[in-house]
Formats: structure tokens, C-alpha cells, sequence
């Protein structure tokens, strides 16, 4: 299946749909962490989507490239303020290299290392971030903890969003694959948008090895952004990987 290319009308509704990420109670915390581990230096965010991120990383003062595979997307976050001063380059985060290399932190968030939906693919990402990186320079994913436990035996489906204008249901529909499906309806500006794709969910530990593959080794795992310790009954994580000093 490979990567999720993101269309028009999800990227003209996704900072509707996820307006309550756009907060400064969430980026403050997120951007923090980000900035120290980028020490100065400069960051490179995989999946930049409309810049929630990357923006907000931006406006501490560290210099920012973006990679994203959907130009609708990228369209977004060109069109606000402060987009000048964080280029983006359209390309596949399994493959694509980017300006401005080695960066002191490569980053990806909010859950997207999902999208890309097979095993060698997400090993792929694992590695391009690495090429990416000077000695020392730290990976970042922030991705939730598959969330099979909580569909009951004989049930396939969970919804994860209940709001008035945004309802999200998965469907584990492949678990030898680990492949499930997010389906959303939302309500935006008077219409109705609906968006599905697959994902495939990766645990914790099948992460450390990828990074291990591919030459980065685990440095912290969080639960959150607020760096509270990651246990077994954390519902995400945010994992540091860092490349070793040469």
C-alpha cells in the first residue's frame, strides 16, 4: 500500500478537525522538547502537513525545512504567516533528501509514521531520517501504543472521536499485517468530508529495532510531550533515537 497521499478536501478541513492541537497547552510543551534536542542547530520535520509543527518550531528560532508528500497539504501551510522562513521540499519521507543536510534533529509526529504502511517501508523511514543526520543528532517519533486491547473479543471497530463536527471509528482489519483503518467524518464551513485510510500500528519495541537497523540507538521514551515516564499502561509514546558520535 505504501504511503498515504493526502487529498484537497482533507487537507482543507484537517486544522478544523484538529484544531484543539493547535493550542499553545500542546504546541508549548511539544516545541520545547523539539528545541532543545535540536540544540541551535537545524530540524528537519517528516510529514510537515499544513505546519502546526513546524511554524510553531520556527517562531523559537530554529531554522526548519519541511518534507511532505502531499502537495494539498504543503499548499496549506505555505498560506500562513511565517511559512517564508520554513521551505518545504515535496517528496516521500522513505526516500526523499532534503536541503540544508545533516540537521541536528529530525522529527515525526502525531501518530504518521503509521502512514506509511508497510514494514520495509516504515525500516525505509527509519533510515532516510538517519542519512539525514549529523553524529549525535537525535530521531523523534511521537506515535500512539496500538490500541488493540480496548475492541472487544468478536468486535473489530473503536471510536476514537465523538465530537459534534468530527467522528473517527478504527477498524482492525488486519492484525497478522497490523493493519487498520481510520475513518472520519467531518463537518466543516457547511459540508461534510469523509476520509479513510489504512495504517499500520507498530509497537514499541518493533520501533527500537528498526532504529537499531538502521544505525540510530534508543536515547529516551516518554509518555508525552511533558516527558512523563513511559510505562505499560502509557496509550503513546514519544521515542528519542540518536544517531551515535561518529
Amino acid at each position: 500500500m505504501g504511503s498515504i497521499v493526502w487529498g484537497p478536501e482533507a487537507a482543507e478541513v484537517y486544522d478544523h478537525a484538529y484544531r484543539a492541537m493547535f493550542e499553545p497547552s500542546v504546541l508549548g510543551p511539544m516545541t520545547g522538547v523539539l528545541a532543545a534536542l535540536a540544540r541551535g542547530g537545524p530540524a528537519l520535520e517528516f510529514a510537515a502537513g499544513t505546519g502546526r509543527v513546524a511554524l510553531a518550531l520556527s517562531a523559537r528560532g530554529i531554522a526548519v525545512h519541511g518534507l511532505e508528500l502531499s502537495p494539498h497539504m504543503a499548499r496549506q501551510m505555505l498560506a500562513k504567516p511565517g511559512a517564508s522562513a520554513v521551505p518545504v521540499t515535496i517528496g516521500d519521507m522513505r526516500s526523499a533528501r532534503v536541503p540544508g543536510a545533516p540537521f541536528t534533529l529530525v522529527y515525526l509526529v502525531a501518530n504518521t509514521i503509521m502512514n506509511v504502511t508497510t514494514q520495509d517501508d516504515q525500516l525505509a523511514v527509519f533510515a532516510n531520517a538517519a542519512a539525514h543526520l549529523k553524529p549525535g543528532g537525535c530521531f523523534v517519533v511521537e506515535v500512539i501504543v496500538p490500541q488493540v486491547r480496548r475492541v472487544s473479543p468478536g468486535e473489530k471497530a473503536r471510536v476514537f472521536t465523538l465530537e459534534p463536527d468530527h467522528v473517527g471509528i478504527e477498524t482492525f482489519d488486519d492484525l497478522a499485517g497490523q493493519i487498520a483503518w481510520s475513518h472520519h467524518w467531518i463537518e466543516a464551513g457547511g459540508r461534510l468530508v469523509r476520509q479513510s485510510a489504512p495504517y499500520r500500528y507498530v509497537w514499541p519495541s518493533e520501533l527500537d529495532l528498526m532504529a537499531r537497523i538502521a544505525g540510530l540507538r534508543l536515547h529516551d521514551r516518554w509518555a508525552a510531550w511533558d516527558q512523563a515516564p513511559f510505562t505499560s499502561g502509557s496509550d503513546g509514546q514519544v521515542a528519542v533515537f540518536e544517531k551515535p558520535p561518529s
